[in-house]
């Protein structure tokens, strides 16, 4: 079976150094805006807001 065309992977980035630290799976349908997390970056050694890349 496929995957459905619904769900795709994202990237997470750091919003103060830039590194795609994390990835993710969102359904397009339901979440339609970008996500944003509070997350641990080890390049900056602090939680720090990540954004959705694609």
């Amino acid at each position: 079976m496929a995957k459905s065309d619904k769900r795709v992977k994202v990237g997470m980035k750091c919003s103060d150094c830039s590194e795609k630290n994390y990835s993710t799976y969102k359904n397009k349908q339901n979440t339609a805006d970008k996500m944003n997390f509070n997350k641990y970056c080890p390049r900056c050694r602090k939680h720090t807001l990540h954004k959705e890349v694609k």
